[in-house]
């Protein structure tokens, strides 16, 4: 598990060119902020998180499949990324952030044209 990386995956790669080839400028893991955020946008006070299936129990998708060993370790470990990752949100709308999560199995053009739609609407 010391090889699984925790900030500049493939998936925030390509959640991060596609906006910023929009012309959004954005920090990227600001420690400043509950989760550490994968991106902030602060003109648009608006945080977006890039969640694995796996490691953040996305529901009823096909990438996540709770492992069927060592469940005394994969279940406390899986639930509490879950439970930290809805702490962490609540903590950013209370802040007054909007947050949006993408997760890994819906990275497509059209589910990113929808994200980038959702961050201009504040902006209007």
């Amino acid at each position: 598990m010391s090889r699984i990386k925790s900030k500049d995956t493939k998936p925030e790669e390509i959640v991060r060119k596609f906006l910023f080839s929009k012309g959004l400028r954005y920090r990227k893991n600001d420690k400043r902020y509950p989760g550490h955020p994968d991106i902030v946008l602060p003109k648009y006070k608006t945080v977006v998180f890039v969640n694995g299936c796996f490691w953040h129990m996305h529901d009823n998708c096909s990438k996540f499949v709770m492992p069927k060993s060592r469940l005394e370790y994969w279940v406390p470990k899986l639930t509490g990324n879950k439970r930290r990752d809805e702490e962490n949100y609540r903590k950013l709308t209370e802040l007054g952030w909007r947050v949006l999560v993408i997760w890994e199995c819906e990275i497509n053009s059209s589910n990113l044209e929808n994200l980038f739609d959702k961050i201009r609407m504040e902006d209007s």
